[in-house]
């Protein structure tokens, strides 16, 4: 027998807590736990490592309510644009931006849920991008080594799940999803619709129950 991983907002913020590093999926707000971001803010959580491809927007819906709410200390992301209140927050010295670019910041988090010690990428040699990190020559080509990123908890948002964890997601929804929750410590998801076991066609499942620890219907 198996025991049910469906819970309820406040019993999937009990694992959240200020200071932590956490991952947020979705590409602007496609694949993004919107709804559980909100909450988290309503929560009060603040003092964020957040890791994620963007920062949203500055109208408070999605990443950018934590972002708008500083509640963010560190972003480490691949595109921040959307958001000016991100440059704002940066010059005034209040929110740390790591930029990433995106591909790497994709195979970073792969790495991190793989159990590997890095990537070999040429992306961003002899640039800025470099300063501070190994490059590797690999048969007359220099690579930058890019290490693992890791968090504590992962926010992910899918389509549908069954009530042990396994998820579906829709269309582009896919994005960051499956890498982020094979990357983090503890995995939340929230979700459109809950079905139980069996009523997924095991081809459609795209990330396993096994990485996933909680399901939240939002």
């Amino acid at each position: 027998m198996y025991s049910s991983k469906v819970a309820g907002v406040q019993e999937a913020l009990t694992h959240i807590e200020s200071g932590q590093t956490i991952m947020l999926s979705g590409f602007t707000n496609v694949g993004s736990p919107n709804n559980f971001i909100v909450k988290m803010a309503e929560a009060g959580i603040t003092d964020i490592e957040l890791i994620a491809n963007d920062a949203g927007n500055d109208h408070a819906d999605g990443i950018g309510t934590l972002i708008c709410q500083h509640r963010v200390k560190k972003l480490t992301a691949s595109h921040v644009g959307l958001n000016p209140k991100v440059a704002e927050q940066m010059n005034a010295g209040e929110l740390e931006v790591v930029l990433v670019p995106q591909g790497t910041l994709a195979e970073r988090i792969r790495c991190g849920g793989a159990g590997l010690g890095g990537v070999l990428t040429p992306t961003g040699v002899g640039t800025v991008v470099a300063e501070g990190k190994q490059v590797i020559q690999v048969n007359g080509r220099d690579y930058l080594l890019e290490t693992p990123l890791r968090a504590q908890v992962a926010v992910v948002k899918a389509w549908k799940a069954d009530t042990s964890g396994n998820l579906v997601y829709r269309r582009a929804g896919r994005n960051f999803n499956p890498l982020m929750a094979m990357a983090a410590d503890f995995v939340i998801a929230e979700v459109e619709e809950v079905v139980e076991v069996g009523q997924l066609d095991p081809d459609e499942i795209m990330t396993p129950g096994v990485c996933v620890d909680l399901v939240v219907k939002l």
